[in-house]
């Protein structure tokens, strides 16, 4: 991942909505310093790089392309593994940022409600593709090969290091199990295609490992 390309990412996107670098750049460091953080193995910059990439392959179907990505470089902003109010709080961060500064023409209430949609991975916003879209990035690495997917485990484990294994590998199993119970993982056709079947193997393929 190239770092300055994923400024120059941020500053195409927000220059359209304010024009003073400063304040750009003062978001930019922020943004950084917080998906930096020492506790983030996945939910880090790596992972909006990709779903930044989703989104520009995808862009000739998502109606509010600009709602989108800022729900993606917001939308775990905040995270912090004890808490179950990140996603509360990122699209928080969010509303706040993007009010303070005078971010014109910009959805803010929509991309708040993007950012929420992520805590249950359910889409909040009525028949609205892009609210689909975005869930579906954010799970893209459950429908990845089984080297990846086992890779994105092992962070996510890091990220809840401070729970033994007798408390979170019940939690853990819970969560997967959670989601294989779904009617479906993924909401576009798109990309039920791609990650359905995958995912759900790479899903039951963990589960068995703590059995």
């Amino acid at each position: 991942m190239d770092t300055k390309e994923l400024y120059k990412d941020w500053i195409a996107l927000s220059e359209k909505y304010c024009q003073d670098l400063s304040i750009l750049n003062k978001i930019s460091l922020k943004i950084k310093k917080k998906y930096s953080e020492r506790n983030r193995h996945y939910h880090n910059l790596e992972h909006i790089n990709t779903m930044l990439n989703l989104a520009k392959e995808n862009a000739s179907e998502i109606k509010n392309l600009d709602e989108v990505l800022f729900a993606i470089w917001f939308h775990d902003i905040i995270y912090k593994a004890r808490s179950k109010k990140n996603e509360a709080r990122s699209a928080k961060f969010a509303k706040k940022t993007l009010k303070k500064y005078h971010f014109k023409d910009l959805d803010i209430y929509k991309i708040s409600q993007l950012i929420l949609s992520t805590k249950k991975h359910k889409i909040i916003i009525d028949d609205d593709l892009d609210n689909a879209f975005l869930l579906d990035f954010d799970l893209s690495i459950l429908g990845q090969n089984w080297e990846v997917y086992e890779a994105y485990t092992q962070k996510i484990r890091k990220e809840y290091k401070l729970f033994p294994n007798f408390l979170y590998v019940p939690a853990r199993k819970k969560v997967l199990q959670g989601f294989l119970n779904r009617e479906k993982l993924f909401f576009t056709k798109k990309y039920q295609q791609l990650f359905e079947a995958k995912a759900r193997e790479n899903l039951q393929k963990e589960i068995n490992l703590y059995s």
